[in-house]
C-alpha cells in the first residue's frame, strides 16, 4: 500500500512496517501422484502452519542501504515479498513512500512465452515506467544485459544467467524510489555479479533506498548504513552495519554446531568499528582509483569498541573474485580502551595489474590459553588502472631477455 512518509529528523521513512507476521500451510504427506488418488480417494491430507515471520517492525530512512540477513529459512525472503506486494501479510501493516522495483526471484513477472523484447517494454510498465518511456529504455537495457543478440528469443530458452541480467537491467533503469533486491545475483557469473556491485555503488552515492537481502557480509558492512538480523522468523537485532555481521556470523557458527565460546581457540568478536577508511593520492586527496604503479596511500580510523590488550591488525588486499593478493600484519604493542581510537596510515607498494580490489582487515586479540578475539573489517574499494587487465595478479620486473643459442659444431 503506498501511503505518504512521515518525516523522521531531515530524512523521511518510506518503508514502515509494524508487527507484521505471515504463515503457511505445508502439507504433512503429499499426494502427487495419478496413482495414489486412485488408491487412496479419500484419504485426508493433514496440514502443520509454519509460522515465516513473527511480530517484525522496523523502519527504513530516505537515502538509507538497508541489509536484511539471516540463515536460510529465517523468513528474510518472505519479508521482502511483502514489501514487494506479492505476498500479503496475515497481521501487521506495511507503509511504503514512493515508486518500488522489486527484484525478488528469478523469473517473477516474466512471461516466458514472450521475448526479452516483449518483456522488457511489459516489466518496465509495470515498475510504473510509461510506454514510451519503457520502449526508450529498451536499447540501455539490453546494452547492460549484454543481451542485444538475444532480444527476440523467447525467455524460455533462456539460460537462468541470462534471466538475471535481464531482470536485474530492467529494475536499473525503471529507476525507482526504493529497490527491492533479493540474492538472486548469486545466479550470474562473477563479471556481471561485479557489474551489479558498480550499480549498487552508483545508488549509493546518488542518495536512492535500497533495501538488500544477502548472505555476503563483506556487502553488510562495506555498502549498508544500517542492517537487520531475522532468526526463525522473529527480528533479532537492528542497528549498525558491522554489528550485524557479527551477530549473524554467530547465528551460524551456533547453528553449525561449533565449540561453545569457552572452548573455542578462535572467536568472533565485536572488537572495532570503522570511523573512516579510504585512499589517499599523491595530493593527499582522497581517491577511489589509482594508477598502476602509484603506491596504495592507506588512511583509516578505527574505534575500539572495548578494551582491547595488544590488538593486532591483519591486512589483506584481494581481488574481486576474493583471491589474497597482499597480506601483511601490525601489532600495537599498547592496551587500546574501549572507545579510543587508532589511526593506520602508510603506504603500500602497488604492483597490481589493472582491475578491482578490496583491502579487508582483521582485528585480532589474542588471549590466554591460545585464544584468540577476532573481527573481519571491509575497509575499502578501489580500482587499479593503466594497462589491461593480465592473466596475472601483480606485474613484477623482469630481467628476462630472449636471445638465440648458438649450438657448438661437433
Amino acid at each position: 500500500m503506498l501511503l505518504a512518509s512521515a518525516l523522521v529528523g531531515d530524512r523521511r521513512i518510506v518503508i514502515e512496517v509494524r508487527g507484521v507476521e505471515k504463515s503457511f500451510r505445508i502439507p504433512e504427506h503429499r499426494i502427487d501422484s495419478l496413482k495414489e488418488r486412485a488408491t487412496h480417494p479419500f484419504t485426508r491430507v493433514e496440514y502443520r502452519d509454519h509460522d515465516a515471520l513473527r511480530g517484525i517492525s522496523f523502519d527504513v530512512h530516505e537515502g538509507e542501504f538497508f541489509g536484511i540477513v539471516g540463515r536460510n529459512g529465517s523468513g528474510k525472503s518472505s519479508l521482502l515479498k511483502i514489501l514487494a506486494g506479492i505476498y500479503r501479510q496475515d497481521a501487521g501493516r506495511v507503509r511504503m513512500a514512493g515508486r518500488v522495483a522489486p527484484f525478488i526471484e528469478l523469473g517473477v513477472g516474466f512471461n516466458m512465452e514472450l521475448t526479452a523484447r516483449e518483456n522488457g517494454v511489459l516489466n518496465g510498465v509495470l515498475m510504473g515506467l510509461t510506454l514510451r518511456e519503457a520502449r526508450r529504455r529498451l536499447d540501455s537495457v539490453l546494452e547492460f544485459a549484454e543481451l542485444e543478440e538475444f532480444v527476440d528469443l523467447k525467455l524460455k530458452n533462456y539460460s537462468s544467467g541470462m534471466l538475471v541480467r535481464l531482470a536485474f537491467a530492467i529494475m536499473v533503469q525503471a529507476d525507482a524510489d526504493v529497490m527491492l533486491i533479493d540474492e538472486v545475483l548469486a545466479v550470474g557469473d562473477a563479471a556481471f555479479s561485479q557489474k551489479c556491485l558498480d550499480v549498487f555503488y552508483e545508488r549509493r552515492r546518488a542518495g536512492k533506498t535500497i533495501v538488500l537481502v544477502t548472505h555476503d557480509m563483506a556487502m553488510v558492512q562495506s555498502l549498508c548504513h544500517r542492517g537487520m538480523v531475522i532468526h526463525d522468523g522473529e527480528l533479532d537485532y537492528v542497528g549498525d552495519p558491522e554489528d550485524t555481521a557479527l551477530r549473524y556470523l554467530k547465528l551460524n557458527s551456533v547453528a553449525a554446531g561449533a565449540a561453545p565460546p569457552g572452548d573455542a581457540p578462535v572467536e568472533l568478536a565485536l572488537n572495532a568499528r570503522v570511523v573512516r577508511a579510504g585512499l589517499r593520492d599523491a595530493a593527499g586527496a582522497e581517491a577511489e582509483a589509482l594508477a598502476a604503479g602509484s603506491p596504495i596511500e592507506l588512511d583509516v580510523v578505527v574505534e575500539a569498541a572495548r578494551d582491547l590488550q595488544r590488538p593486532i591488525f591483519i591486512f589483506h588486499v584481494v581481488t574481486a573474485d576474493g583471491v589474497v593478493v597482499v597480506d601483511f600484519s601490525r601489532t600495537l604493542d599498547e592496551r587500546v580502551a574501549a572507545g579510543q581510537r587508532v589511526r593506520l596510515a602508510g603506504r603500500i607498494e602497488n604492483r597490481l595489474v589493472a582491475g578491482l580490489y578490496f583491502v579487508n582487515c582483521y582485528v585480532r586479540e589474542d588471549r590466554e590459553q591460545g585464544r584468540q578475539h577476532v573481527q573481519g573489517l571491509r575497509l575499502i574499494r578501489f580500482r587499479v588502472s593503466g594497462s589491461a587487465p593480465g592473466d596475472g595478479l601483480v606485474a613484477l620486473d623482469a630481467d628476462v631477455q630472449p636471445a638465440l643459442e648458438t649450438v657448438p659444431s661437433r
